[in-house]
């Protein structure tokens, strides 16, 4: 099956440029970048030693920011390249990585290409993060002799049953991991089954990610113009399907709130002007984001259709629907609005957060619904009572705090691997009693 792959998809490699040119006009791909798909470097490889770390999209990198960020501080001769795929995780990510780490677009999983970008930067280590399984990458990295991990690592229900019939492609890729560390005992537990040997668990990274950012001033002026004439509540990370159901939520909960206002964020920014007219066409009165249409006060819905602004909406309103979960998708992050307070709302279908969602549920951190009628009346219940809005806030803020520390554990691990594959040291800790004192600064002086 390996064989057969590697054939074939050597074979297609010249219709690919065509591909990544359509998927350009779509904006899939970002203008001006489109050689790094085909594994030609736009940069320079830096001197020393280069870990590589690939992440798919936008959650997946953002898990990894904290990690690369403590491994740059710890080791102040390493370099690290991140590889993503969407055009949002290269903008939003690449601003937000430490000195010393830049970003890629990954090659596409031909043997020319990747031959081409293993080539150029030849990494001492490579970490895959979550289910990235790209035959060509990851056993044509194994050829290198550079060891691998496969972290935070995941697979759903279905891609296990889809993977299963395939074990002879899957498990030559689970065989090159050193080490593979499972997000979850059920993840573990389906690696296992498709033939992983070297599985741990430590946890999801994305317990310890940090607070999705927002910018201060954007996010007061939109709570002041918003808060003041509205009742709030999110529907954040929609998919096709979910909002219709959230246009006949609404239609329901204005019944007894006349001036209610239901913000939409898709999932996917570019359905937005779908969504918008979608919702006109029901009758409602519609605000677009990115065309930078004012809420009025009989506006019903506000389409959020911009990139990495979630972290402003979460902070809006106290009422957040988790999108990807009304439909079989598997559920979006449910650490992002946990973390910002807000009372959390999802449907039947959260299986890529599995057991972070029991736990939710048994703290009574998240309240769980199968209908659009169900998300009406949790809806209602949250608008008419602050003090469970407030409940539920508290008990999800306690649940992601309670497992902040995956990422200690996660270095514990990856720490002493990256010195025998490098030779580098860890940067020495100052001992308390020799560090500088901070000078005082000038209002104390002047106090």
């Amino acid at each position: 099956m390996v064989r057969l792959y590697y054939i074939l998809s050597f074979l297609i490699s010249p219709l690919i440029p065509l591909v990544l040119k359509m998927r350009e006009l779509k904006g899939k791909e970002e203008p001006g970048r489109m050689r790094e798909r085909l594994g030609y470097a736009s940069i320079p490889r830096p001197n020393g030693a280069l870990l590589w770390f690939h992440a798919a999209s936008m959650g997946e990198a953002a898990s990894i920011v904290p990690v690369l960020k403590q491994l740059c501080e710890r080791y102040p001769d390493i370099h690290i390249l991140l590889t993503t795929v969407t055009v949002t995780s290269a903008k939003n990510i690449a601003p937000r990585l430490p000195s010393r780490a830049f970003h890629q677009f990954v090659p596409v999983d031909t043997p020319q290409a990747m031959g081409r970008f293993l080539k150029h930067w030849k990494p001492d280590m490579a970490f895959w993060v979550e289910s990235e399984f790209w035959p060509n990458m990851i056993l044509g990295t194994q050829k290198t002799g550079c060891p691998m991990y496969l972290l935070n690592a995941r697979v759903s229900r279905r891609s296990s049953e889809r993977w299963y019939r395939l074990r002879s492609l899957i498990q030559p890729m689970l065989d090159a991991f050193v080490l593979i560390l499972a997000k979850s005992d059920t993840d573990a537990s389906r690696l296992k089954n498709l033939g992983a040997e070297r599985v741990d668990v430590k946890g999801n990274l994305k317990f310890s990610a940090p607070a999705l950012e927002a910018d201060p001033k954007i996010t007061g002026e939109i709570i002041s113009k918003i808060r003041s004439d509205h009742s709030v509540w999110v529907a954040a990370s929609t998919h096709a399907g979910e909002e219709e159901v959230i246009a006949e939520v609404h239609h329901k909960l204005k019944e007894s709130y006349p001036r209610l206002l239901t913000v939409i964020v898709p999932r996917h920014a570019h359905r937005g002007q779908e969504i918008a007219e979608m919702m006109k066409g029901r009758g409602l009165r519609v605000a677009q984001r990115s065309k930078e249409e004012e809420v009025e006060t009989d506006t019903d819905i506000y389409v959020a259709d911009t990139m990495g602004e979630l972290g402003i909406f979460y902070r809006v309103s106290d009422i957040v629907f988790i999108g990807g979960s009304l439909i079989p998708h598997g559920g979006q992050n449910p650490f992002e609005p946990a973390r910002l307070d807000c009372a959390i709302i999802y449907g039947p279908h959260m299986d890529n957060f599995l057991e972070f969602c029991h736990e939710l549920e048994s703290s009574e951190g998240a309240l769980k619904i199968h209908t659009g009628e169900e998300l009406a009346a949790r809806v209602d219940d949250l608008l008419r009572d602050h003090d469970r809005q407030e409940a539920l806030a508290q008990a999800a803020r306690e649940a992601v705090k309670a497992k902040e520390q995956v990422i200690d554990e996660v270095l514990a691990i990856l720490c002493p691997a990256i010195e025998d594959a490098t030779g580098v040291s860890a940067k020495e800790e100052v001992p308390a009693e020799k560090k500088p004192k901070p000078k005082k600064s000038k209002s104390l002086e002047n106090a």
